[in-house]
């Protein structure tokens, strides 16, 4: 149980916090559980000291179809450490014994589905969750899920793609709350080199659309795509398969791992500063 579940910030408060302040937020990406359940911890705590605005967590999945090699990777490794959903809450309550941000959930439904709807809303309330995104759930089947995000005091996210009509915009931010996720790119998640007009435009099709906050994701890699979809009219900036990265890269020095996700996510809250 989250002894801090009154205290925690929502996503609205934090937004507008922010707002005030001339910032975007700065959202990091990790897999619960990767690459074990005590370092993930420790690099959370890493995110929380060095500028994060809110969290995402991805509970580890063997079938991850929208995410890239980056995080399918983290998956497997979670997978392999003992993760489950049951540890991935009690990651959850850990995290919240340090920092009251906003924590999303990256999820696949049948995560969800297997172990009841209401009984995983109930659990990510209890674990101080804020709010729920599954990133294979369609706003058209997502009515016991929003029901029971409602229920249990939580926000339901849904993503907004390039392809996604205006029509279907307004009906995803009429579903939605919390933020909506806008996916910066075709495709799965990744790391890429720039950013495309075309997330620009999506940008501003999207923010033309509903008074939510969006955040950016997919894609988002460096400070200089932070600063550019902040520049563009994001309330928020998303980072996960750079950060992922990392930790794949110095898995023999989580040390030095934990040295580089600092610096990095110094760099990318401060091109948050418009």
């Amino acid at each position: 149980m989250n002894p801090n579940n009154n205290k925690t910030m929502t996503y609205s408060e934090t937004f507008e916090e922010l707002k005030n302040k001339g910032e975007g937020a700065f959202i990091p990406f990790i897999v619960a559980g990767d690459p074990d359940f005590e370092t993930s911890i420790e690099i959370v705590k890493t995110f929380v000291e060095n500028g994060a605005d809110a969290l995402e967590i991805g509970f580890p999945f063997s079938d991850p179809v929208a995410d890239g090699p980056s995080v399918q990777t983290a998956d497997i490794r979670a997978l392999e450490s003992g993760m489950t959903t049951e540890k991935c809450f009690q990651f959850i309550e850990r995290i919240r014994e340090f920092t009251t941000i906003p924590i999303g959930l990256l999820v696949y439904y049948n995560l969800i589905y297997k172990k009841g709807i209401e009984t995983f809303y109930k659990m990510a309330n209890e674990a101080g969750v804020t709010g729920i995104l599954a990133a294979d759930l369609p706003p058209e089947e997502a009515g016991s899920a929003v029901e029971m995000a409602d229920k249990y005091g939580l926000n339901q996210i849904f993503m907004v793609a390039q392809t996604t009509r205006d029509e279907r915009i307004d009906e995803i931010a009429k579903l939605g709350s919390g933020f909506l996720y806008v996916v910066a790119v075709m495709g799965v998640t990744g790391a890429r080199s720039n950013i495309q007009s075309s997330t620009v435009d999506l940008i501003t099709r999207v923010k033309d659309r509903t008074d939510l906050p969006i955040a950016v994701g997919f894609g988002i890699s460096k400070p200089e795509h932070v600063r550019d979809v902040i520049n563009s009219g994001s309330n928020g900036a998303i980072v996960a398969s750079a950060i992922i990265n990392i930790i794949t890269d110095n898995l023999d020095n989580i040390d030095k791992a934990q040295k580089e996700i600092a610096k990095f996510c110094m760099e990318l809250k401060k091109a948050t500063k418009t």
